[in-house]
């Protein structure tokens, strides 16, 4: 039997949980994903719930799976990490799921136990919380999202029997997932700071809780949500005695084997790319990163929605831009997190709602290619048909905002909504290949405008580093080069970088010493990400003189659209009161 030691990641993402088997150099052994449900209300297009019962079926499943895929001891796995979607998971003190659907089932024992992030019932709670001006908000963007976990616990709270309140406990998913794991309570920097209102340096604010109306969290010293000042681990840390025997069992692994503190999946995502190595015109860059240099690359992690993260070593406050959140991931250092809300929900939304999907769907059938590809190839007929130089100048008179979901950065505004400028009647293929690059294009604009606000107000990013569904589109990648003017680095595997992350949170709680000083962990870590981080590619910005400018007038008219968007919402609040 091979003496090799290998590393598991988890990740749990919004619609399936993934299990990668890693060695010490970072490449995957064996892999292995499963669905999982999320339950909507056919009536409230908010809801979106699901069931740590489910999910962790579904994890237990993909590791038993990369486990008979290598054939490997399960002494031979030395570490395991999480990560997960910033989600609600709410259970009593003995770890029972506690359903969060309305109705008269919320609060009593049952399945439906997290309020997943992407949903939004409440809207009324964050208003509430962002009305206070609590000094909490400013570690925030300013403005709270009603996507955090607060917000959802105050919803659950006004809604819910007090005595079957007082007995819930609340959790981040990623922390809940450790916890399962472990039967350790303790919770994770990552996700009490950035998602719990844990205020860096000074911990919970009792009066900030107090005054929204969870008073009883104070009183109850916050062991409904973590615990005291200081109890809290940072990327990696080992949590507990490692897993449980029940835990065990249940994943075909070893009691004991050491687990991870969690991330946020998208931090995982940061993890797993940002100390990538590149490869430019098939040559590999001279330059080995240094922990100094994460400050100026920005980690896209672009799935169903896109998050955007850069770390820095001093705390930068930037409007509508989530953090400085102290302590995500490596200690003394600061992250901020930008998002959009949809977009690679977005792209789907444009095509499958296109009266022309059906035969879109056909033609990819009949080619064997994917509808993407046939999209694409349709741009470019259409292009060469036009005598155009580029897709921009294709559809220059056609603009998108994209906010159908709300605006999570920099705008921080939920109320945000989507539109088309420059309509015709057409209802054809041609019509749906330009909504698509015009998707597309919304999205490369929003992701400058969080960007320019980033770097207008401290930070320094000079490149982009992908992860997630979004990077294997080859279109979007060239659009945010040319777009944001800066080089675009892609993962060695598009899906596998988060997960790669969990799985190196997996080998550092193996290697860390528990008297390890923070620079000594810090350099540990970031060793860790550089030796396990496969190779990824470089897009370099390639705008023509023409394409720059028909880019730069199509920002200027994002950005005029929000202002414009602004005003109309004023104006018809004026007129119906």
């Amino acid at each position: 039997m091979s003496s090799e030691s290998y590393y598991i990641g988890i990740d749990v993402g919004t619609g399936s949980a993934r299990a990668s088997l890693v060695k010490r150099d970072g490449s995957v052994v064996a892999s292995s994903t499963h669905d999982t449900i999320t339950y909507r209300d056919p009536n409230d297009h908010r809801i979106f719930e699901q069931s740590t019962n489910n999910i962790w079926s579904s994890i237990s499943a993909a590791v038993k799976d990369c486990l008979a895929q290598s054939r490997i001891s399960p002494s031979a796995v030395k570490g395991l990490g999480f990560d997960a979607t910033c989600s609600l998971a709410v259970s009593d003190f003995q770890g029972n799921p506690v359903t969060v659907t309305k109705g008269a089932q919320l609060g009593q024992h049952g399945d439906r136990n997290i309020v997943l992030w992407a949903d939004h019932r409440a809207e009324k709670e964050a208003d509430l919380i962002n009305s206070t001006k609590s000094p909490v908000l400013d570690y925030v963007g300013g403005t709270m999202s009603l996507e955090m976990e607060i917000p959802k616990i105050l919803w659950l709270k006004n809604n819910m029997d007090p005595s079957l309140f007082s007995r819930c406990q609340f959790f981040d998913l990623p922390d809940f997932l450790t916890y399962r794991a472990t039967s350790d309570i303790t919770r994770s920097c990552c996700s009490l700071t950035c998602k719990c209102s844990y205020v860096p340096s000074s911990g919970w604010n009792a009066e900030f809780f107090e005054s929204i109306g969870l008073g009883e969290l104070v009183k109850g010293e916050y062991r409904q949500i973590g615990a005291g000042k200081g109890d809290l681990l940072t990327a990696g840390r080992p949590v507990g005695e490692g897993l449980s025997k029940t835990a065990a069992a249940e994943l075909g692994l070893e009691e004991g084997t050491p687990v991870g503190s969690g991330l946020i999946d998208a931090y995982a995502g940061w993890l797993g790319t940002v100390a990538a190595r590149y490869k430019e015109d098939g040559k590999l860059s001279d330059v080995v990163p240094s922990l100094e240099e994460s400050q100026h690359r920005l980690a896209a992690v672009a799935g169903t929605s896109t998050c955007h993260l850069v770390q820095s070593p001093k705390g930068v406050f930037v409007p509508g831009v989530w953090g400085p959140y102290k302590d995500a991931v490596f200690q003394g250092w600061w992250m901020n997190e930008g998002g959009q809300s949809s977009t690679g929900q977005l792209i789907d939304f444009i095509v499958t709602t296109h009266p022309a999907y059906p035969q879109l769907v056909e033609l990819g059938k009949e080619q064997q290619k994917n509808i993407h590809v046939v999209l694409q190839e349709i741009l470019e007929k259409l292009r060469t048909d036009y005598k155009v130089e580029t897709l921009t100048e294709l559809t220059k008179d056609l603009h998108m905002y994209p906010d159908l979901h709300g605006n999570r950065s920099p705008i921080a505004d939920p109320r945000m909504r989507g539109s088309f400028v420059g309509l015709q009647l057409d209802s054809g293929l041609h019509d749906l290949a330009r909504k698509y690059n015009v998707t597309l294009e919304a999205i490369a604009l929003q992701t400058r405008h969080i960007v320019d606000e980033m770097n207008a107000r401290g930070h320094q990013i000079t490149s982009i580093y992908m992860s997630g569904g979004q990077a294997k589109n080859l279109a979007l990648m060239r659009l945010l080069a040319n777009t944001c003017r800066m080089p675009v680095v892609l993962p060695y595997e598009h899906s596998g970088a988060v997960v790669l992350g969990a799985a190196m949170l997996g080998r550092f709680a193996a290697d860390v010493r528990e008297s390890v000083s923070g620079t000594e962990q810090n350099d540990l870590l970031w060793n860790i990400m550089v030796e396990m981080t496969p190779v990824g590619s470089l897009v370099a910005p390639s705008a023509s003189a023409k394409e720059r400018r028909l880019l730069e007038a199509k920002y200027k008219i994002f950005r005029e659209t929000i202002e414009i968007q602004k005003r109309w919402r004023k104006e018809m609040d004026e007129a119906s009161n």
